[in-house]
């Protein structure tokens, strides 16, 4: 009787072990919805959406009219936000005056940064003109080129102006350059003073091979 017993008892042990086992494997989390599968998962997302290309804004395109300011850099407030000051007079009548103070810096060095005879940039040439004559003007050359009133067509500048230009010929970029028109000689040959920084403050055609590629924008700073 006993050696039946023991059989029965042992089929129950073993039975027993096998619903154990298999209610266990039931409530194993899959594979799929482990923490760290969904780590993965998100891993794997965060890469798709890094490896995207950034959106940008349109850059300016030389001859377009149009210019594009760049981020804003070392906080520079905007031009809307600045306060800047007009001429007491009409600024046709302070025209003359603007060119004769410009040309006084012809010759002077290109220095980046430099708002004076020891050294000057193309911004700071605009700048530091106007401080002369008491009015105050961005100093930047992309905020000089949203001050004022953009002139339509080219055959409309004249002197006193503002002229802009990007960096390449023939491609897009940012306003980098500026001067002051000087004389409007012919449709052909119109005459501003910048500061180059390869030869200092001088006058140049804006026709000329260089600068007629780069030109963007003239502005009518009154």
């Amino acid at each position: 009787m006993r050696k039946q017993i023991f059989p029965y008892f042992l089929y129950l042990f073993t039975l027993s072990i096998l619903i154990t086992s298999c209610d266990t494997l039931r409530k194993t989390p899959s594979k799929e919805s482990s923490p760290r599968s969904g780590r993965n998962s998100k891993s794997r997302s965060s890469g798709s959406t890094a490896s995207a290309r950034p959106s940008s804004r349109p850059p300016a395109r030389p001859g377009s009219g149009r210019s594009t300011t760049p981020p804003k850099k070392n906080n520079t407030p905007p031009v809307s936000g600045a306060t800047y000051t007009r001429p007491a007079v009409p600024y046709s009548a302070e025209v003359a005056k603007v060119i004769d103070q410009a040309r006084t810096y012809t010759g002077t060095p290109y220095r980046s940064g430099g708002n004076d005879k020891n050294g000057i940039d193309c911004s700071g040439l605009i700048c530091s003109v106007y401080a002369e004559i008491g009015v105050k003007v961005p100093r930047i050359s992309w905020q000089q080129s949203e001050f004022g009133k953009e002139i339509n067509a080219i055959q409309e500048i004249q002197p006193g102006d503002w002229v802009f230009f990007v960096p390449e010929a023939g491609k897009e970029g940012y306003v980098s350059h500026a001067g002051i028109v000087t004389d409007v000689r012919s449709d052909q040959e119109i005459i501003f003073i910048h500061a180059s920084t390869s030869r200092g403050v001088r006058e140049d055609n804006l026709f000329s091979t260089y600068f007629k590629g780069r030109f963007v924008k003239a502005m009518r700073p009154f």
